[in-house]
């Protein structure tokens, strides 16, 4: 017999048990729905990360750190102009730059919000990471005295439109400590000048040790306190009109991120040549770096927390990696946590399919039962074949292909449903999303590859299933057959 015939007959012996048939089929149907539609979440998160990941062009960037080890201080190189120079060397690097950033008023119609700044090279701007605007232009290589501003500073403002702030001019304001106000303090403070206090020093009680080394030790505390308190209280304020020349599309991943006002390096350079920032995180930050007292207008001179690597996308990560980190720094590489992601979404994967391949199990002696009751109330239809000249493969495979019905039919109901139920379940994450003002997603996904494999799956389950009773009908005795049903 031809697959064609043998089709018909398993069909049409389907069909006089429609009951059954169908409850079985039921199994199968919900086994494949549960398949498809718990690896369609995890194959949709995946594809979200993956082309969030691709988006910002994360697995091209690389974060690059100092050691920061006080065991090895003395060998570990400083994050400086010079050591973003040698990383620029590196091959398959396209641009290094440094993280900027300081804290600023802005003042943005007639209102002032703390916020910080960020200096960014215009290569820099024009990367992934950073070209992502909803409203105006980046800057250029000769652009002066304008700004990019982030989609969360304008909601802080209270401004709707992205496209009505471009163009618009806003008021930065940086307090810097400076060396100048410090010695100013140390001289004269509080109305009090040096030239006071030592009229105060009795000159004739300083040949005396007690005296003399009470004086020293007060002296020096006051000095010190006058010195700290002009550096750290009497700041600088530093301020400069600029002008919106874009709006950037808030977010952040993992430690890829821009602060809420990107200018350019030039324009930055301003509010850095005069002092170090005046908030307590930049004023520790040097402290820890021993730049607290250096000369700010020296660029030379300047050390970096991170900086970020922008390499080739021909180039293996690890390339980059290895010879970033023999010069004797750490990094992150956004390519390697994208892997351990993938992982893990991989291991997510196959739990999700177990769970599914579980249900479709118990499915499978639904056909099992089905199948060898069917053998029961057929062996006198057994016989006859048989008894006709049908062979024992002939049987077997007739039964083989009912068996493969009943599969076919519940996988291919079992992934429309599956489908079906991921597009409902998604089209209310998604109303969710926009009602929270989070960015849609489609948490779901059912690629082609997943429907050819729950079909693979379903079907090679359901003729698996069938062997054993396919097996046992073919080695029905026909005259046995005949003769107890006769």
């Amino acid at each position: 017999m031809t697959l064609r015939d043998l089709a018909l007959i398993a069909i049409g012996n389907l069909w006089r048990m429609k009951l059954r048939a169908l409850l079985t089929i039921s199994g199968v149907l919900i086994a494949i729905t549960a398949f498809v539609a718990m690896l369609s979440f995890g194959v949709g998160n995946q594809q979200n990360v993956e082309r969030e990941f691709n988006k910002l062009g994360l697995l091209t960037t690389m974060q690059v750190y100092p050691r920061n080890k006080p065991s090895d201080s003395s060998t570990s190189p400083k994050l400086d102009r010079l050591a973003l120079d040698r990383l620029a060397q590196v091959p398959g690097v396209n641009l290094v730059y440094p993280f900027d950033a300081f804290s600023v008023v802005v003042t943005l119609h007639d209102t002032s919000i703390s916020s910080k700044a960020q200096a960014l090279p215009s290569a820099a701007v024009k990367t992934k990471l950073y070209s992502h605007l909803v409203a105006g232009t980046s800057f250029d290589s000769t652009s002066l005295h304008v700004a990019i501003v982030s989609e969360e500073l304008l909601k802080q403002a209270g401004i709707v439109s992205p496209d009505s702030i471009i163009g618009r001019r806003i008021v930065l304001s940086v307090k810097v400590s400076t060396i100048d106000s410090a010695l100013a303090h140390l001289l004269a403070d509080r109305g009090e000048t040096m030239v006071g206090r030592v009229k105060r020093v009795r000159i004739d009680s300083l040949f005396h040790r007690n005296y003399r080394t009470r004086v020293l030790r007060a002296e020096v505390s006051a000095a010190l306190r006058r010195f700290l308190n002009g550096f750290l209280n009497a700041q600088q304020v530093i301020s400069d009109t600029l002008t919106v020349c874009g709006v950037r599309q808030a977010g952040r991943v993992g430690r890829a991120h821009a602060e809420q006002i990107i200018i350019p390096v030039a324009t930055a350079a301003r509010f850095n040549s005069v002092g170090v920032g005046g908030s307590p995180t930049e004023l520790f930050a040097a402290m820890s770096n021993g730049t607290l007292f250096e000369d700010p207008g020296d660029p030379s001179g300047r050390t970096f927390s991170q900086a970020t690597i922008d390499f080739d996308p021909k180039v293996l990560y690890k390339t980059v990696r290895d010879s970033v980190e023999a010069m004797g720094f750490r990094t992150f590489s956004f390519a390697a946590q994208f892997e351990e992601i993938q992982r893990f979404f991989l291991y997510f994967d196959v739990g999700l399919a177990v769970v599914g391949l579980i249900a479709l199990l118990t499915a499978s002696l639904g056909i099992v039962n089905t199948m060898v009751m069917s053998i029961t109330e057929r062996r006198r239809e057994i016989g006859v074949l048989k008894s006709l000249g049908a062979y024992e493969r002939d049987i077997r495979a007739l039964f083989l292909v009912e068996s493969g019905v009943i599969g076919l039919l519940g996988t291919l109901a079992g992934i429309f449903v599956g489908w079906g139920i991921s597009r409902i379940v998604s089209a209310v994450a998604q109303a969710y999303m926009r009602r929270e003002g989070i960015p849609e997603m489609d948490v779901f996904a059912t690629p082609a590859w997943l429907v050819l494999t729950a079909l693979a799956v379903g079907l090679g389950v359901s003729l698996l299933a069938g062997y054993y009773p396919a097996a046992r009908a073919s080695r029905v005795d026909p005259v046995e057959a005949l003769r107890n049903d006769s």
